[in-house]
């Protein structure tokens, strides 16, 4: 049985070994935090973002919800977060350079101000607070800084972290985050741009036609990246994708291949 701890029965210490994957607990300097589900607006956006973050051509692992443990009697799991590979198994050794958090209805601000405080202190480079209630804006936590706040319409930048900027609006908006993860998808392939590939699709003769060039261009790039990710697709996807002829709806099979989790998705009757 998994040991629970709730702010009324613990007064610890507690150790970090003394918690089990899937328990709905963090510690910090022993003392157990309760970690509740997330609400729709809160779950959607750490997909998303965690997958435009992922995709970013310098990153090599990433996760949502892992948890790091610094020293024995810290324990934390950012929403979002940046990592080195590595094979150990249960909690992560040290902190994430780049952790993402989400702020939404019934935010505790003291639990989350420690929270940013330990994993500034255990190593952590920058900290995202993306804030869900008011006007969308996401607050920029540094180890000796002043907080910053950068609205819906800015960019962030990891330097060292990620290769790409980050459009604020990809943390909370889902079609902006699948434009950033395709971007980096392709970059990931040796695409600066989809209309690069679209053209080298059609210098390799994947596009012949002018009335085809441009649909056979879009479907050489949805396989292109469907193949890239590791996504099996049966030769009758491949033919319908290579047979449409409709540009709106190839473009909206290219964003769809950036995140699906299988090629039937991709071209799913809308």
């Amino acid at each position: 049985m998994k040991t629970r701890y709730s702010h009324a029965e613990g007064s610890g210490p507690f150790r970090a070994d003394q918690l089990r994957d899937g328990d709905r607990y963090e510690l910090s300097n022993g003392h157990p935090i309760e970690c509740l589900p997330a609400g729709r607006d809160h779950a959607g956006a750490n997909l998303t973002a965690g997958a435009a973050i992922d995709s970013d051509p310098d990153v090599e692992w990433a996760g949502v919800a892992a948890g790091f443990s610094p020293e024995p009697k810290t324990l934390h799991a950012p929403d979002v977060a940046v990592a080195a590979p590595g094979s150990e198994s249960g909690w992560l050794p040290g902190a994430p350079p780049l952790a993402v958090e989400y702020a939404s209805v019934g935010q505790d601000e003291d639990k989350l101000q420690e929270k940013i405080a330990d994993l500034l202190a255990a190593g952590t480079r920058l900290i995202w607070v993306v804030r869900l209630v008011g006007p969308r804006r996401v607050e920029v936590y540094e180890p000796g800084k002043a907080v910053r706040t950068v609205s819906a319409g800015e960019e962030l930048h990891a330097p060292g972290i990620l290769r790409n900027p980050v459009p604020v609006r990809a943390l909370f908006d889902r079609e902006a985050a699948h434009e950033v993860t395709l971007r980096n998808l392709l970059q990931r392939r040796g695409y600066e741009s989809l209309e690069v590939a679209l053209e080298e699709a059609e210098t390799r003769g994947e596009a012949r036609g002018e009335a085809r060039g441009e649909a056979r261009g879009r479907a050489a790039a949805i396989l292109h990246l469907l193949d890239a990710r590791g996504i099996d697709t049966s030769d009758e996807i491949r033919d319908r994708i290579r047979a449409c002829e409709e540009i709106e709806l190839l473009d909206r099979w290219i964003v769809r291949a950036g995140t699906a989790a299988s090629a039937a998705e991709v071209v799913a009757a809308e």
